[in-house]
Order: C-alpha cells, then structure tokens, then sequence
C-alpha cells in the first residue's frame, strides 16, 4: 500500500506505490535519450556522406564512440561518490551533452565550406558528449535504486522495467523525429546539408530534459522520509547505509598503484599483442582494472565480494549482447541502405530510421514485462536476473538466425524486405528487456551503498565494451549488393577481386576507391607526397606504381573478403551468423553457473 506523506511538497510516492521521483527520473532520462539516439540514428551516415570518410573507418569511430560514453561514466561515478553527488554530476552531464549536440550542428552546417574544420569540430563534438554521458550516464539510473526504502526492494526489476521504458520513449521519439529533420533521400542518396536539423532537435532534447530534472529534483526525488537523494556525499547519513556496512571506500596507496599499473599492462597488451586501436585499448583496459581496484578495498566483507563478483560474472556476459545489439547503429544501417527494400504501406522509410522498430518495441512490451515480473513474483515463480539475462542472450542469438536465413540467398540485385529486420529488432528487443533494465536492477540490488555509482560505472563499462567489440564486428561487414551493383557499371570483377582470382588494376583501384565513398588517408598520402583528393576527382587519372602499391599495402581499399578470428566472411549471412554463435554460446554459459550465482546472491533475486 503506498504511504501517504504529511508534507503535501513531498509527495513520495503514487497511487500504485512507486515514487512520484521515478516519474521525474523518468521525463529526464527520456529527452536525454531523445538526444542520445537521435544523434545516433545520423552519425554513421553523416560521417560518411558529409565527411566523406569511410564506411569501415565510420563503424571505427562510431564503435569508439559509444564506447567511451560507457566508459567515462566510471569517471563520473568516482567523482559523485566522493565529490558532487548525483545531483550536481546530472546538471552537469546534460549541459555538456547539449553543448556537444550544438557542436555537431555547427559541423554538419560548414562542412561544404571547409571539410577540415568540420571534422575537427565532430571530434570535440563527440569528446564533449562522451564525457557528458559520464556524468549523467551511471548518477541517473543509481538515484533509481535510492528511492526506494530497504523492505521495497523487491519492487526494483519492475521500478527499472518502468524507467526503461521512459530511456525508449525518448529513444523512439528522437529515432523518429531526427531522421525526418535530418535524413532526406532526393535521388536516393541521404542529402549531406540536413543533417545539421537532425543534430539540433537532439540539443534542444538535452535542454529540456536538464531543465526539467532541475525545476522538478527538489519537491519529488526525495526519499520516503523527504530528504534530497543524490545530494553531496557529505550530506550522507547512516541510515543510507545496511547495518554494519562502511560508509567510505578503502583503496590503499599500494591497491591504487597496482590499479594504475595494470591499466597500462593490459592497454600495451591490446593494443600491440591483440590488435586493437588506442580507444578500444583503454576501454578493455579500463574496465578489468576498475574491477580490481573494487575488491582490493580492505572493508569488504565476504558476502560483499560474491555479490560484486555477481556483478562482473553478468557484466562480462552482457559484452556480447551488446556487440551484437549495436549492429543497429553500423551494418544494420549500412544494410537497410544499400540491400533493403523499406518500403512499407506505401512510404519508403530512410535508412536511418529502421532501427526505430526497437523503441517502439520496447514502449509497447516494457509494461507487461513489468507485469509479467510482478505476476511471476507473486507466485513465487520469477526467475533470478541472470537467468533473465541468459534468455536475452539467447533471444538476440535467435534474431539473427531468422535474418541469417533471410539473406543467404539473396542474389546481387535482390533486396532485404524491411518487414525481416523489424522482426529482428522485435525479437531483439524480447531479449534487451529480458537482460538490459534487469542488468540496472541487479546492480541496484548487490552494489555496497559507498560503491553504488561507482558499481554502475563498472557495469556501462561492460556496455562500453560490448559497443567497442560492435565496432570492430561492424567494420567486416561483407559487400552488399549495392557495391556489386556499382563495380558492375564499371566493368569491374569485384567477386574476382575480391577472391584474389583477379588483380586489379590502377584504373579499377581509383574506381573502388570512389564507389566505396572512402576518402583516403589524407596524412598517409601527403607523408608520401600524393594528391588521393586530385586522383578521385579525375576520372583520366593513373596511379604511378608508387602509388599503387601505396594504396594496396596499406590498404586503404580493401582487395579481399573480410576475416574475422580466421574465418573469410563471403556475404550477409556468413557474417549474421557470427552473431547467432557468439550470442547463443554466451547464452548457454551464463544459463549453466546461474546455481552458482545464485547462492553468491545470498538470498538476493
């Protein structure tokens, strides 16, 4: 029953017993993900058709991207802990993500006038947006899980449930709202010179959304005694704390150094033993060497440790959903672009607007998860959230063995119906409902009040990474039929090529440099005191042998088919099932240790 407060300014909680402060947290985290997805839904494409860089090296940088978002909140949930409280980091966060959507405006708007500019300013665009995420990102969902009292608990995986829905709101509206503004088609090709509505509509998001937190945090994010939740960590009290539970971390001079250490061993070994470029080095790095520095505090208590351990069992798992999740924002894009038919009741959806079949999924689904949990709960009968997270391991496994199969016979001028990808998403969005908003609720559950953001930082970091192995997986993404289809008007035997049956020649190189819409290593090129801008503007031009064999050892074009862990990936469904294995073992995994996991819960679900 819900408990009524005497001060009618509190007002803690509504009608159906959740507090009125979820509401509030929830209209915030709706227009920040208006703006964070918007931006999302054209960045890729912006990217390649303003920018004129590359459709690899723009899943590179897309991969990074989102990563660093979930990374940097490790960063904004030390300096909550310990500094501003989650209030201040939130104000903060959201400014700097308006102020970084303006930026990409301001790119996407003088690119035509001077490219060089407008790529320097996307970069400090997106480096203020990643670290604006960090402060919002981890203070935000952790304000969640302080709402509620000790003996309401239970009622987390339905308050998140909820609290995700309203992250899908806006993910719906700004996947809906921007491509309109900001993804036109004339001729069939996105307009390079609209992109910048798409970006502004995401700041004016951001505003609103910090606005509305700010106007609101006072009267309704309390707790159910009226204190400000989130407020500086001085403010604390013992109360905020389990009985017995240390109120303040304890990281030794030494546990901080080997920390330290071990970021910089394992950064050197994936960047030079592994393969990996410097972002994605300290993403991977950063992440083990947080998880370490957590449990060398010397006030943990056993039953601590499991449970944290839960938390980093769960989160490496979750690493593989989110690679292939975030296909969403790469080659799933790249192929409703180029290998899909999106017409659909008799409009043509642009390409960037297809991934909003998960946000509308996921708002039309999200309440009856919540019920379908409640239900289960009631009954005794509700499955413990790693075994929900294995579920949606396995559903997102099934996705793309339905579109695997979907595309393995698809001819060059054939086309994907776009009813099969919004069937993907449908399905997909089954399992981020089963593993996303109950990965939020977990954390809430085991995390220590003194490491609560900080346990939310390490777990976006598991995101962060799922988003940087999404790039690399992103880029070897197979040709699709509209790069057959242009190498044919060319005269060009891309298969041949590609098998290494066929050399190709200087002529062809230039050719595929263009059809690819690649721009070519500036820095590489004028090292080597050559003109690529000049050579792909002239159709008569011919490449010296210098130049040639340049073009070729470095591949700038690629001249063979995709590797990935040894494996040549041919075509579409060669690489879809890359997915459905990675998903489905990982899947299988988790499902096997969840006995174990669930006695390292200590009674916890």
């Amino acid at each position: 029953m819900a408990i009524e407060a005497t001060n009618d300014s509190l007002k803690p909680k509504d009608k159906k017993g959740h507090p009125k402060g979820l509401y509030v947290l929830f209209a915030t985290e709706m227009w920040e993900r208006f703006n964070f997805y918007g931006m999302r839904a054209l960045l890729p494409l912006f990217i390649i058709c303003s920018l004129k860089i590359s459709q690899e090296q723009s899943s590179i940088i897309y991969g990074g991207f989102l990563g660093l978002c979930y990374l940097t909140p490790m960063l904004g949930g030390f300096i909550s802990d310990r500094f501003l409280g989650n209030r201040y980091c939130i104000m903060m966060g959201g400014t700097l993500m308006a102020i970084g959507q303006f930026l990409l405006f301001t790119s996407a708007s003088i690119f035509s006038s001077n490219l060089e500019l407008a790529r320097t300013v996307l970069y400090v665009a997106l480096g203020i947006i990643i670290f604006g995420n960090g402060f919002f990102k981890p203070n935000i969902s952790s304000m969640v899980g302080s709402l509620y009292p000790k003996a309401e608990k239970s009622k987390l995986d339905t308050a998140f449930t909820i609290f995700y829905m309203g992250i899908n709101v806006g993910a719906l509206l700004g996947q809906w709202i921007c491509p309109i503004l900001g993804d036109h088609k004339p001729g069939g090709i996105q307009d390079p010179f609209v992109f910048k509505w798409g970006f502004l509509a995401a700041g004016i998001a951001m505003l609103l959304g910090t606005i509305t937190f700010i106007i609101l945090k006072n009267k309704y994010v309390v707790t159910p005694d009226g204190r400000a939740i989130g407020d500086l960590p001085s403010k604390n009290v013992h109360t905020d704390f389990a009985e017995g539970e240390s109120q303040k971390a304890k990281f030794s001079n030494m546990a901080l150094a080997m920390a330290v250490l071990a970021f910089i061993c394992l950064g050197n070994v994936f960047y030079f033993v592994v393969g990996q470029n410097i972002i994605y080095s300290i993403i991977y790095s950063s992440g083990l060497s947080l998880a370490g520095l957590i449990l060398s505090d010397s006030s943990l208590t056993k039953v601590e440790k499991q449970q944290i351990w839960v938390i980093y069992i769960v989160s490496f798992f979750i690493i593989f959903f989110w690679a292939a999740f975030e296909q969403a924002g790469t080659s799933l894009t790249f192929i409703a672009s180029q290998q899909t038919d999106r017409h659909m009741f008799g409009w043509e959806i642009p390409s960037s607007m297809v991934q909003i079949f998960n946000g509308l999924f996921v708002v039309i689904l999200a309440l009856p998860f919540s019920l379908l949990w409640d239900n289960l709960r009631k009954r005794g009968k509700e499955p413990i959230s790693p075994m929900k997270q294995a579920f949606g391991l396995m559903l997102i496994a099934i996705s793309y063995f339905i579109i695997a199969h979907n595309v393995k016979d698809l001819g060059v001028h054939e086309m994907l119906a776009v009813k099969w990808l919004a069937l993907l998403y449908f399905i997909m969005t089954l399992g981020e409902l089963s593993l996303s908003p109950i990965g939020l609720s977990l954390v809430g559950k085991l995390a220590p009040k003194r490491f609560a953001s900080l346990l939310f930082g390490v777990f976006f970091l598991s995101n962060a990474s799922g988003y940087a192995l999404a790039g690399t997986l992103g880029s070897i993404l197979p040709p699709t039929s509209e790069q057959y289809i242009n190498a044919e008007k060319q005269n060009i035997d891309l298969p041949g090529i590609l098998n290494g049956k066929v050399e190709a020649s200087g002529r062809e190189l230039v050719q595929l440099l263009r059809i690819s819409s690649a721009k070519a290593d500036e820095a590489l090129g004028k090292a080597n005191n050559i003109d690529f801008t000049k050579i792909l503007k002239d159709d008569k031009s011919e490449l010296t042998p210098e130049q040639y064999n340049l073009i070729k050892d470095k591949k700038i074009i690629k001249t063979g088919y995709p590797v990935f862990l040894g494996f040549t990936l041919h075509n579409l469904y060669e690489f879809f099932m890359v997915f459905v294995v990675m998903c489905g073992v990982a899947s299988i995994l988790l499902f096997s240790l969840t006995p174990f996991l669930t006695k390292m819960m200590h009674g916890i679900r």
